[in-house]
């Protein structure tokens, strides 16, 4: 049996110093959101020149005044994605073929272009914070309904780690964030609450099983009894990301990372968050009849 109490406070400890670190990132440094939060123009072009790159075609770009212009490869090394800030200028984008034919010839195929407002862009942002919200507060109230408060104040905390964190190493990392992080983070919650659920029924099973062994060793206890579900789960749900990860090309990737911290962040806080609240609250088998009576 693995001796996961034996480190609760240590781990602990770096839960706390993660959230402040991740807190303290997103307030100083904040999110480097994307077009679908800040507004802007985003353009895919594949280019027939095998000689384009992405250092002659951003310095090219920077010659319109286009503001802040962002210039990446895109799948292929001919395949390129350009973004700027809202630009007024509605033939803007007709202005930028003329530029860049005169300048590397007519060697450009604009395969998409999109156009996010600033009102738009506002309204997205609001929604995926109140989404965010919502399925937290949600998951409170089912966890409260299903368990006794200790478990749902233990349920919620794990949840409030894994998103917090993971929009910290964001921040840290400087990726950027957009409609589909929002997407992640959601499933984060969901994948989090799944794996905290199941580790919670064995608990409760077990404090009515074993009324002389203390909520310290049960945790424990049911942590490894569940162990194997677990370990299976997230491997093959980070199988399945990796693969995203380095074979879904880049409009995925952001995606795949996101799910990635969260898989790993959910399984650690189902075991050394959630079951470490039931712990420091004493939760006993008192605890479970007096709720149910």
């Amino acid at each position: 049996m693995i001796r996961f109490n034996k480190y609760y406070n240590q781990f602990n400890i770096l839960s706390v110093s993660l959230v402040l670190i991740s807190l303290l990132l997103l307030t100083f440094k904040g999110l480097n959101f994307g077009i679908d939060f800040k507004g802007g123009t985003l353009i895919e072009l594949r280019s027939t020149d095998t000689k384009v790159n992405v250092s002659s075609l951003r310095d090219n770009l920077n010659q319109m005044d286009l503001g802040d212009v962002s210039v990446k490869k895109f799948g292929n090394d001919t395949d390129f994605l350009i973004k700027f800030e809202n630009n007024n200028d509605k033939n803007i984008i007709e202005e930028i073929k003329s530029h860049l034919d005169k300048s590397f010839g007519n060697n450009f195929n604009f395969r998409r272009v999109e156009n996010v407002g600033p009102k738009v862009s506002a309204e997205l942002l609001k929604s995926g914070v109140i989404a965010i919200s919502v399925a937290l507060f949600l998951m409170l109230i089912y966890i409260w309904i299903r368990f006794e408060w200790q478990f749902s104040l233990g349920a919620i905390l794990a949840l409030f780690h894994d998103v917090i964190v993971t929009l910290g190493l964001f921040s840290l990392l400087g990726l950027e964030i957009n409609l589909s992080i929002i997407a992640a983070v959601l499933t984060i919650v969901g994948y989090s609450m799944n794996d905290t659920v199941v580790i919670f029924d064995r608990v409760r099973e077990n404090l009515k099983k074993y009324s002389d062994i203390k909520i310290y060793e049960l945790t424990n206890i049911s942590i490894n009894e569940t162990l194997s579900r677990t370990l299976i789960t997230s491997a093959t749900t980070l199988l399945a990301l990796l693969s995203i990860f380095f074979f879904g090309g880049e409009i995925l990737k952001g995606f795949s990372l996101a799910m990635i911290f969260g898989v790993i962040f959910g399984t650690y806080s189902s075991i050394y968050i959630a079951n470490t609240v039931l712990v420091r609250l004493r939760v006993s088998q008192k605890t479970i009849l007096k709720e149910e009576k």
